[in-house]
């Protein structure tokens, strides 16, 4: 897949969701499976199932899977107080994923610091908001790397969810 996508971000909305290109050429489907679970399927043009994402039966770790079912890595929240911290951990490393506190900007760096990838919330590619998603890195794949972002997503949603109902 490239290394510049565009997905939408209705996450807690069902159903399939087209991934673009700069040219915004749809070049594979990100299929939200249901309003009620979090998974999530990236496919590419041919529909053809490339990475899944979801939590794991009552776990707050999201897990990004093969299409065989080969777990790729885990995206856990970190604790922080001024701004958002998250941590992929894979078999090929450990990466941080960060943002200030109110920005909507991620950035995804190795263990050496060097940058992987970064991601934003964007308003107008299309109709609808979107992530712009720019992947830097040799070692992790464009859909790993969608499945992440919606990993975060996930987390963030559950979080501010938790919060308005006053538990933690």
């Amino acid at each position: 897949m490239e290394k510049i996508v565009y997905f939408s971000d209705q996450f807690f909305s069902a159903g399939r969701k087209d991934i673009w290109n700069e040219s915004k050429e749809k070049i594979g489907v990100l299929d939200l499976k249901s309003a009620f679970t979090s998974g999530v399927n990236v496919e590419n043009a041919e529909g053809e199932l490339m990475v899944e994402g979801g939590f794991p039966f009552l776990s707050g770790k999201w897990l990004v899977k093969q299409r065989d079912g080969t777990e790729l890595g885990e995206v856990k929240g970190n604790f922080s107080w001024f701004s958002k911290s998250y941590r992929y951990t894979a078999d090929r490393g450990h990466f941080e994923i960060e943002s200030p506190a109110f920005s909507r900007e991620y950035r995804m760096v190795d263990e050496n610091g060097e940058e992987a990838a970064t991601f934003k919330k964007v308003n107008g590619f299309f109709q609808a908001p979107a992530y712009e998603l720019v992947n830097k890195s040799t070692i992790l794949l464009t859909d790993e790397l969608i499945a992440v972002v919606m990993g975060v997503n996930a987390i963030e949603k559950r979080r501010k969810a938790a919060a308005s109902s006053g538990g933690g």
